[in-house]
């Protein structure tokens, strides 16, 4: 081996699988829903092996849970006053639903843990608490009812796409954003 040869062992490398899985995850759900969209589907679609998968991830709901934390990123708070930053997350989350694979893992994921309470609490202490806390500092509302408008407007939005299989139209978000507005945004915690 020539001293400009890269000395790295052969196959994929480790810092793109996430993504990649990510990626496969995402069009996997989108082409067959969340039921059929199974880790040896994922895993396939990725170009990895299943092991792969099963390393990083210990089941398809703790896959979804941290490809949904990859697609959201942190909340974008952005604005003056609470209208403000309560209008402007409540069209953050819509638009994410509404991306290609995205509503029907987020749906899915949901569904599962109704029956499991490992993945409940995966949901809450990975998804949940990280944008919760986020809306409580920006806010300065007690948990309780940061909870509540998380429930409501992610609710809503599930609810539409589990209806209709699309997401909520800009219409309709626009109305569910003044809803939302008239009961939290001038009431003081």
């Amino acid at each position: 081996m020539s001293s400009t040869t890269s000395a790295r062992p052969p196959g994929r490398p480790r810092a793109g699988v996430n993504d990649v899985v990510f990626a496969a995850t995402l069009s996997t759900v989108h082409e067959l829903g969340y039921a059929r969209a199974t880790v040896d589907r994922i895993a396939a679609a990725a170009g990895v092996a299943k092991t792969t998968v099963y390393r990083r991830w210990p089941s398809k709901g703790a896959l979804i849970v941290d490809c949904l934390l990859d697609v959201f990123g942190p909340v974008p708070l952005e604005g003056t006053g609470r209208a403000e930053l309560m209008s402007s997350a409540v069209h953050w989350i819509a638009g994410k639903i509404s991306e290609p694979g995205v509503g029907d893992a987020f749906a899915g994921v949901f569904s599962d843990a109704v029956s499991d309470p490992a993945l409940r609490e995966i949901l809450s202490a990975r998804l949940q608490d990280p944008y919760r806390l986020a809306l409580q500092d920006a806010l300065g509302e007690p948990e309780h009812r940061v909870l509540f408008f998380i429930d409501v407007v992610v609710g809503t939005l599930l609810h539409r796409m589990g209806m209709t299989g699309e997401p909520m139209a800009d219409a309709d978000v626009a109305a569910l954003v003044e809803m939302v507005l008239s009961h939290f945004a001038d009431d003081a915690a």
